[in-house]
């Protein structure tokens, strides 16, 4: 009996070494992986990082790119389009305008009543739709048919004496994509952007195709002025500010304007002015460097996307791919180790993370971050422990810090081409007393990554102060634009008339 019991302790202990064996195997294997996801997170901090060397590498780059084209067409990637736009609004108009605005996710329409005062300006009837997604490959007359329906229910859904009987509209036409201008009223489009592929209407006049729409369903309006977005923002921010000299959006796609001296445009020589200068549409979503952070994750993307080798800072910055970058992210994580569990078949679509769900993990302050979990359960991956949540928004941070501070690195740059960087420019013609006289800037900002993300906000602003020094940065305001997209051109459109 006693041999029973010693077998059966004998036994028991066996037992016991190969559960503890176990275990102790499961342990080190999932310190094992995670160090793999530490490691990948490493990785992709080091493949971010953006020390202020390195941005003002970035500036250099800009400002020698700026400066590229507007010497010569093709001269650079940045196309820095001739706006026809050399007044701005002054404050003293009046009237009643409508504006249009097509951009990458919604659409626009707005009225805007001035009474000659910059402190009288009152937005009416502000309508915001989103863009059907069959509309972005359809063709030109089934998109501009649908706009002018659109502005018809607008219309008539105006009181009594909004209008006078038998006056013709004027309205503003802001198209967020690159056009090739000839006139303030008149352009053609050269490529589309954020996920728009129309191909029969590149090469077509915009506002001809918007005035033949209208006039088929009989309306009486006319397109009297066709800007992109950002400089209808440099519009609102001059009306209310005339130290605005520079316009940035960041919403679904990138851009900027800013106001040049006509003599700076070598390639338009001749090119006069009333006031001695002309805004210029940088296009600058398209603008590169070897200095930029570039990542496996940027590389694939660009490759898989519906325009490769093309809009390279825009992939980087903007709000239509940093959603994109984190899922890429994750979902290599998910592949190389199972702290995700189960792998999810909605991680392996593209955009299936969009940048506001970024947004909200990033900025979940809850104990738990319950706001983390519900998204990545959204995305198929559920019950994953708070330090793995914890993970997630750690890539989120890191992915969207680069993004704000390459932006910064941007907007710095513009500074530096028109000698308000504290630096004196690139540009000639310059007095010595000018360049040390820091003058006052404001830059007019819009979109929905600026508007609604917070921590890309401060992530830019605050490398703005990294890159310019606190000496110089003093003198840069940075401004926000509610709809300063749609009011800023409908205020184009009352300048022409007054």
């Amino acid at each position: 009996m006693g041999k029973v019991a010693v077998a059966f302790a004998a036994a028991a202990v066996v037992a016991a070494c190969s559960v503890a064996a176990v275990m102790v195997r499961r342990r080190v294997k999932s310190r094992r992986k995670w160090r793999t996801v530490v490691e990948i997170l490493k990785e992709l901090e080091e493949g971010c990082d953006t020390p202020v060397g390195r941005l003002r590498q970035v500036v250099d780059a800009m400002a020698v790119e700026m400066h590229a084209g507007l010497a010569s067409e093709g001269g650079s990637k940045l196309k820095m389009l001739l706006t026809f736009v050399h007044e701005l609004p002054k404050g003293t108009e009046k009237g009643t305008y409508y504006a249009l605005h097509l951009g990458g996710t919604y659409f626009r329409i707005l009225r805007v009543h001035l009474g000659g005062e910059r402190s009288y300006l009152d937005v009416q009837d502000v309508e915001r739709h989103p863009i059907p997604s069959h509309l972005m490959n359809s063709t030109s007359e089934v998109l501009f048919n649908f706009l002018a329906f659109s502005l018809e229910r607008f219309i008539e859904k105006e009181g009594n004496g909004s209008n006078s009987q038998g006056v013709k509209r004027e309205l503003a036409f802001t198209f967020s994509f690159p056009v090739k201008h000839s006139s303030i009223s008149s352009g053609v489009l050269i490529k589309w952007t954020k996920g728009f592929e129309i191909s029969e209407m590149v090469g077509k006049d915009i506002a001809e195709c918007l005035q033949v729409a209208l006039n088929r369903r009989g309306l009486d309006m006319h397109v009297a002025v066709l800007v992109n977005d950002t400089v209808g923002v440099l519009s609102l921010g001059y009306y209310h500010d005339p130290d605005t000299v520079v316009a940035v959006v960041f919403g679904t796609g990138s851009n900027a304007c800013y106001l040049e001296r006509t003599d700076a445009i070598i390639k338009s020589q001749g090119l006069l002015t009333t006031s001695g200068s002309m805004v210029v549409n940088m296009e600058w979503g398209n603008f590169w460097s070897s200095h930029l952070p570039r990542t496996s994750y940027d590389i694939d993307l660009d490759a898989e996307s519906s325009n490769p080798n093309d809009m390279g800072f825009e992939k980087m910055i903007s709000g239509m791919y940093l959603g994109d970058i984190v899922r890429r992210v994750i979902l290599r994580m998910s592949q190389e180790s199972d702290i995700f569990g189960p792998s999810s078949s909605l991680l392996s679509e593209p955009y299936a993370l969009r940048t506001n769900s970024v947004s909200a993990m990033h900025e979940d302050d809850t104990p738990e971050l319950q706001e983390v979990a519900r998204i990545l359960k959204d995305l198929g991956v559920s019950e994953v422990p708070l330090k793995v949540r914890k993970l997630v928004v750690k890539v989120c941070d890191v992915v969207t810090r680069r993004a704000g501070r390459l932006a910064a690195a941007g907007i710095a740059g513009i500074l530096k081409k028109i000698g308000r960087d504290g630096s004196g420019g690139i540009t000639s013609g310059r007095s010595r007393s000018e360049i040390q006289m820091q003058k006052r800037t404001v830059v007019a900002v819009e979109g929905g990554l600026y508007m609604n993300y917070t921590m890309f906000r401060e992530y830019m602003e605050e490398a703005l102060v990294e890159i310019l020094g606190e000496e110089v940065s003093q003198y840069v305001v940075v401004k926000a634009m509610e709809d300063g997209s749609s009011i800023g051109s409908a205020l184009l459109v009352a300048s022409l008339q007054s």
